[in-house]
């Protein structure tokens, strides 16, 4: 029998002192949070992710110098337990995540443009950097863009790349990971001031989607597994025709499904869903719903078929059921308050 609740972590902005990993459930049915513990010890704890295979929830501490922790983490015993931590000899980490084979650990520093990857022990805990690159170069915003930020790090479905999206020049890098070293292979050159942030790529493995936090659009990119290659086909905005605000986009995934595509506007505060042309991967925006408070800068997609959005700077997660016909999110109703929440990372995968 299905257990009736699945777990999620919520990481935040916080110092040492404050609780900044909480635990969390969601009812599958109706969509009801309940926040279950939160552990100290880590400041800024800004992205999660989690291991199902060794139960190891790995975080990045974003502060000068910056760290990633691993925890053992068994939510039905609601506690977090350190198995180590190390300095990404990097400056304001805000990403991590892992190899498909379980091999390495990925974090960006997006300070100082320094990307860092560790070799994964036994049982997940971090071992020793095998690599690290530094990325310099600059974009058109003096406010922004002066130098490097590398901001996400992930690699292929295929296990061939590592694509880094870096918004201070503008350019999605993907590299090579051989025996545990990036390797360039090839840069991508973007609209200037685009500021690209995060990717996501599609179930065929045919497309991937980069949200542009700088002039708040979604760029569609053919991608070619086989050589490395990607070839810009749709630039499209995430705000209404009608909107003029200040605004960035933050967040980007695509649904389990492959029809769907969802993004996240800090300023217009709303989550936009496109359909997605099974036929070309091309997107029509056809929604825009309130994220439920101010500022999302994350969201996730949780079984059940729920989305909920990490709400920063009003402290607020709100969780919509997603229709699985249209796509469409419904807001549930319930809330739950955390202070600055900033990564919704479910412990179990839709």
């Amino acid at each position: 029998m299905m257990e009736q609740n699945v777990y999620f972590y919520i990481g935040t902005y916080g110092s040492d002192n404050d609780k900044g990993i909480y635990l969390a459930s969601l009812n599958r049915e109706s969509g009801e949070m309940q926040l279950l513990s939160g552990t100290s010890g880590i400041e800024n704890a800004t992205y999660l992710d989690f291991d199902e295979h060794h139960r190891v929830l790995y975080a990045v501490s974003e502060k000068e110098t910056s760290e990633v922790v691993a925890y053992s983490a068994d939510p039905k015993e609601k506690k977090l337990t350190i198995l180590n931590r190390k300095p990404t000899e990097s400056s304001g980490a805000c990403h991590v995540s892992r190899s498909r084979d379980g091999k390495f650990l990925f974090t960006t520093g997006y300070s100082d443009g320094r990307i860092t990857v560790f070799a994964l022990e036994e049982g997940g805990t971090v071992g020793e950097i095998t690599s690290m690159i530094r990325h310099s170069g600059r974009g058109m915003r003096v406010d922004r863009q002066s130098e490097a930020h590398p901001h996400s790090i992930l690699e292929d479905p295929h296990h061939k790349y590592v694509v880094v999206s870096d918004l201070g020049m503008d350019d999605v890098n993907l590299y090579r990971l051989e025996d545990g070293k990036l390797v360039t292979h090839r840069e991508i050159s973007l609209p200037p001031g685009a500021g690209p942030r995060f990717i996501a790529f599609h179930p065929s493995g045919k497309w991937l989607y980069g949200i542009n936090e700088l002039n708040s659009t979604v760029t569609v990119y053919a991608y070619d597994a086989t050589f490395g290659d990607l070839k810009m086909l749709q630039h499209i905005s995430t705000l209404p025709e009608d909107v003029i605000l200040d605004n960035t986009g933050a967040h980007i995934i695509v649904s389990p499904c492959g029809r769907f595509l969802y993004a996240s506007n800090r300023g217009h505060d709303s989550i936009v869903q496109y359909e997605i042309d099974t036929e070309t991967g091309m997107l029509r925006a056809v929604n825009w719903t309130s994220s439920g408070g101010k500022t999302p800068r994350h969201f996730n997609i949780l079984p059940g078929g729920f989305l909920l959005s990490a709400n920063q700077d009003n402290g607020l997660i709100a969780s919509y059921k997603i229709d699985k016909d249209t796509g469409r999110l419904e807001s549930t109703g319930y809330t739950i308050e955390v202070p600055r929440p900033v990564c919704i990372c479910p412990v179990e995968k839709v």
